[in-house]
């Protein structure tokens, strides 16, 4: 199956803050609008908070994490919370930066075919494979954090995933409409999607993993993946 050495902690360990992200500048995950460039000490606080709510999450799942128990764990007052993360969306969301900004590094600069040197066509299928399996890993985190559908496809993370999908969808298909077909293949891939057909209709990864690679050959007008 395509997803060996695909799978990851569903929460890596969050960087320190003098730590770089290995992450090419032109998909930046990190909302750089909305998150400036922080003091080392106001760096050092978010740290805390975010590790604070990794460990609220490790204890009593999703549903553990309010602003008043990060607030409670991190030992700092609510307002500083809501300062640093606007809503508890924007706290979740924050928690997911993180590993989202590893699957960024892992296809633009990982071992093929996720990473460079692959065929592009190889490359997509690796890059379904990968998101299926790093979403099924942490469902609960992923609908918990779900933006309002007006910021949805506009965070950072998504359009950097759209970018990716796109570009090696002009290098297999270039006369397509690449971005409409990009999002209809993105939208295979989406959480509430992956819950639904697995939590709720009992549906093996290994059966939607198929149908990533089934929908790629599709859309490409390639062969299927045998």
């Amino acid at each position: 199956m395509l997803y060996a050495g695909f799978m990851s902690a569903a929460l890596p360990p969050f960087p320190t803050p003098e730590e770089p992200f290995d992450t090419p500048e032109l998909l930046q995950v990190a909302p750089s609008a909305e998150e400036p460039c922080l003091r080392a000490d106001a760096a050092r606080n978010r740290a805390a908070l975010l590790e604070a709510a990794a460990r609220l999450i490790a204890e009593h799942g999703v549903a553990g994490v309010t602003m008043e128990a990060v607030a409670a764990a991190a030992k700092v007052g609510k307002g500083t919370v809501f300062r640093r993360f606007g809503d508890r969306t924007g706290l979740l969301m924050a928690l997911l930066d993180h590993s989202d900004r590893q699957l960024q590094a892992d296809f633009m600069g990982g071992p093929p075919p996720l990473g460079p040197g692959a065929p592009p066509l190889d490359r997509l299928r690796a890059f379904g494979v990968a998101v299926l399996y790093r979403s099924a890993e942490r469902l609960e985190l992923l609908l918990a954090a779900q933006p309002e559908p007006t910021r949805r496809f506009s965070h950072p993370a998504s359009r950097a995933l759209r970018t990716h999908v796109a570009m090696l969808l002009r290098q297999i298909v270039p006369d397509a409409d690449c971005e409409l077909l990009t999002h209809t293949l993105l939208a295979s891939l989406d959480p509430a999607l992956i819950h639904h057909q697995t939590r709720q209709c009992g549906m093996p990864l290994e059966r939607l993993e198929g149908g990533w690679t089934d929908l790629v050959a599709r859309v490409t007008r390639t062969e299927p993946l045998r």
